[in-house]
């Protein structure tokens, strides 16, 4: 249920975004920032409520962000102004910080067999295409009937649901010996990641060579540096970076990242495109939406099978090659793409999302010691919400690069091209890494890693 509410909040505000944008009188850079003040808060705090749940009881922490999630939701439906949306957001996206990482790991705390926990998790990245599919449609259908603020109110009543089941039915769970609280190092991926997103999605009013912009993007960089030193010299860093010794968690957080990012870029991208260009009804530009979305619940409970049985290699591959096939089929064509075209790279995307989703989180807890699941689940989920937000603000970076306001016209189409090509650039890198980190020589390293965490944790 957390993982839906979180996985619809992303499809169903995508839907509304030409009605809102229109209601609070928002630019493309504003519309980006209703995306992105979420997912930007959420990749920041993931590690700190991941760790924070593994030293207080992750069902405290699970129950804390529903109810912070309910709190942020019903702020956005009544928010009176563009400002206070994003302020609202802000404060859903704190609750949201809580919930998908710590119920990665009390998943992995409760299947405790390899076979079953893959499935388990493949069950569980499933509802991530439930919900994608589920909120287009819903979205539409709301916004259609009511208005834009409809979207948040469906948060509401799942969430109160989701904090009584998780009272009733989650054991509580805690790691036996939890990491201290880092606050240099939450600061420090605070200043990486705030200033990166906000240059790439101002650049375009700015001027890439402003000195606000260039400024942030060296303060990232700086941050970033000392972020690695930091963690480095901590006996229990926010980021443990010995867990990326071990090339299939390494892959799996690269992997997380481009394939959240053209994830993203899509929603945006299209969002725009089927109402603003083509002329469809929020309705129908959920139901649009659909062939990506239903392809992403089929495929996640198979990818989840087969990495139970051969490993994440295949999943990753499949998935990876899907999303390059994408991007191409829409990005060389010129004109209009055709709706047979439109619809295959929309099926496309969702077969590979599907196949990828399942595999990367189960690359990512295993061969990690069980009781520091939620600090590895975390890094992930984490890069995860960082690709999402890269996706967002990229992908509208080039769209307000090419038109101040979204219409038909060569302009957006070039726009429309260059976005695809990102995505396709995206799926060749997952499937790069895919074939070097998870072969034979992944394998070794990370057993070899995992016998090291293992060592270090007993002394």
């Amino acid at each position: 249920m957390s993982i839906f509410v979180v996985g619809m909040d992303i499809s169903i505000l995508n839907v509304a975004l030409p009605s809102l944008q229109h209601d609070l009188h928002a630019s493309v850079a504003g519309a980006q920032w209703t995306l992105d003040a979420y997912t930007l808060v959420i990749a920041c705090l993931l590690m700190l409520s991941a760790s924070t749940a593994d030293r207080i009881g992750r069902r405290r922490v699970f129950q804390t962000g529903l109810a912070i999630f309910t709190l942020g939701s019903a702020l956005c439906s009544v928010a009176p102004s563009l400002d206070v949306l994003i302020l609202a957001r802000v404060v859903q996206a704190i609750g949201g910080s809580m919930l998908n990482p710590v119920a990665m790991a009390i998943i992995t705390n409760t299947f405790l067999d390899p076979r079953e926990r893959a499935r388990a998790i493949g069950i569980w990245g499933a509802a991530v295409g439930i919900a994608v599919a589920a909120g287009p449609v819903i979205g539409g259908l709301l916004v259609e009937g009511i208005s834009w603020r409809g979207v948040f109110w469906v948060n509401i009543p799942v969430c109160l649901a989701a904090i009584a089941l998780t009272a009733r039915h989650v054991p509580e769970s805690k790691a036996p010996r939890p990491r201290r609280v880092d606050p240099a190092g939450q600061a420090l991926v605070i200043g990486a990641i705030g200033p990166l997103t906000y240059a790439i999605i101002e650049a375009p009013g700015h001027g890439w060579g402003s000195p606000e912009i260039v400024g942030c993007f060296a303060f990232s960089v700086l941050c970033l540096v000392a972020l690695a030193v930091n963690e480095l010299h901590r006996r229990e860093p926010l980021i443990d970076m010995r867990f990326f010794r071990s090339p299939p968690f390494a892959g799996a957080t690269a992997i997380a990242l481009c394939a959240l990012a053209a994830l993203g870029g899509y929603l945006l991208l299209n969002t725009l495109y089927l109402q603003d260009v083509r002329g469809f009804s929020p309705l129908r530009a959920g139901i649009a939406i659909l062939p990506m979305a239903a392809l992403m619940v089929v495929f996640g409970p198979l990818s989840g099978r087969t990495v139970g049985r051969h490993g994440p290699r295949p999943s990753l591959l499949i998935g990876g090659a899907a999303l390059a096939a994408a991007g191409l089929i829409s990005a060389i064509p010129r004109g209009e793409p055709a709706a047979v075209a439109m619809y295959a790279a929309y099926a496309l995307i969702g077969c590979g999302l599907g196949w990828i989703n399942a595999a990367i989180t189960n690359t990512a807890v295993a061969g990690m010691p069980r009781q520091q699941a939620g600090v590895a689940a975390g890094i992930t989920s984490t890069m995860r919400q960082l690709g999402q937000t890269l996706g967002v603000a990229v992908v509208g970076t080039v769209v307000a690069s090419h038109v101040a306001v979204v219409a038909p016209g060569p302009a957006f189409m070039a726009a429309y091209r260059t976005s695809w090509g990102i995505i396709a650039g995206c799926g060749v890198v997952v499937f790069a890494l895919a074939l070097v980190t998870t072969g034979a020589w992944g394998r070794r390293a990370a057993a070899a890693n995992a016998a090291r965490l293992d060592v270090a944790e007993i002394a």
